[in-house]
């Protein structure tokens, strides 16, 4: 009995540990953040969602952004292994095989589009399809090693959940949901060149063509500062199409301008310790610049109800 009761638990632990793994492959952190996106969108819509559709929905969307983290990197493994900020996601360091990741992600896309089909609509089901496929096809393995404009073009993919939200509420599309896809969109870019200004070494082990390896450091910098100023055109929307009120208004432009003020500061440093202190800052400031953005549309949203 006791030796049984000893390889029963070590199995267990074993399953624990597995699980573990996979649930890494489907990128949580990414994947609360599009969960979180989807929910704002879906809440601010005109339309009441009932309590177990919205929940439902939510999960088939989570599944699905899940299933284009593990392709992705099920895809990438190889590049993976070679990055210090990668080389210890699951498939590199062994816990996982690559055909189980290849099955783990087509099995999470067909549960999460059929899921959210059922659940939900045509329109938003298409969406979630299209956000998996453009992330893979096209931002993966298509642009992703051929162009430095690869986060600017796959930015489509990560701007689509709150969309998606607004069409599981609506079973439509319309101008409002458009300027989330387009705040989420502009602020990709300065997010991810931001990343790729201090870890351009690892870019470079893997070969990756990211804009400060091609068209160098300065170049950069200004891509970040433009995108940055860009960012003020989807907040004035929002104002303007009557989406939010004027506190919300003022608080946004106010988190937007600080955004833009850390951009200038890189674009006019001059020391590379300098531009690499300010680029992380910028990277760690774009997630929650990004997150209360959201936020605040959703306790703005709330309290106009």
């Amino acid at each position: 009995m006791i030796p049984y009761a000893i390889k029963s638990k070590r199995e267990s632990s074993v399953s624990v540990e597995n699980f573990k793994y996979f649930f890494s492959l489907m990128k949580p952190r990414v994947m609360s953040l599009v969960l979180f996106t989807c929910m704002v969108g879906l809440v601010i819509a005109p339309t009441e969602v009932d309590i177990i559709t919205a929940i439902v929905s939510l999960l088939a969307v989570s599944l699905g952004a899940g299933a284009a983290g593990t392709l992705n990197m099920w895809y990438e493994s190889d590049l993976d292994a070679l990055m210090s900020r990668t080389c210890l996601r699951p498939i590199p360091i062994g816990k996982v095989k690559k055909n189980q990741a290849l099955s783990f992600g087509i099995i999470l896309s067909l549960i999460s589009i059929s899921l959210l089909y059922f659940s939900s609509n045509f329109i938003s089901a298409f969406l979630l399809f299209l956000t998996i496929s453009f992330y893979f096809f096209i931002y993966t393995v298509w642009l992703k090693r051929k162009t430095p404009q690869n986060i600017v073009i796959g930015g489509a993919a990560g701007a689509l959940p709150p969309v998606i939200g607004w069409s599981i509420a609506t079973g439509n599309l319309s101008a409002e949901p458009m300027i989330l896809f387009l705040l989420i969109f502009l602020w990709t870019p300065s997010h991810f060149w931001a990343l790729s200004l201090y870890k351009s070494e690892d870019y470079k082990k893997a070969n990756i063509p990211m804009l400060p390896l091609i068209s160098g450091t300065d170049k950069t910098k200004k891509n970040i500062f433009v995108y940055s100023l860009l960012m003020l055109m989807p907040v004035l929307s929002m104002y303007y199409f009557e989406m939010v009120t004027l506190y919300y208004f003022v608080l946004s432009s106010a988190l937007t301008s600080y955004y833009i003020y850390l951009c200038y500061n890189l674009n006019e440093a001059k020391n590379q310790k300098k531009s690499n202190l300010l680029a992380k800052k910028i990277f760690t400031y774009s997630i929650m610049y990004l997150f209360f953005l959201f936020l605040f549309l959703l306790i703005d949203t709330i309290y106009q109800i």
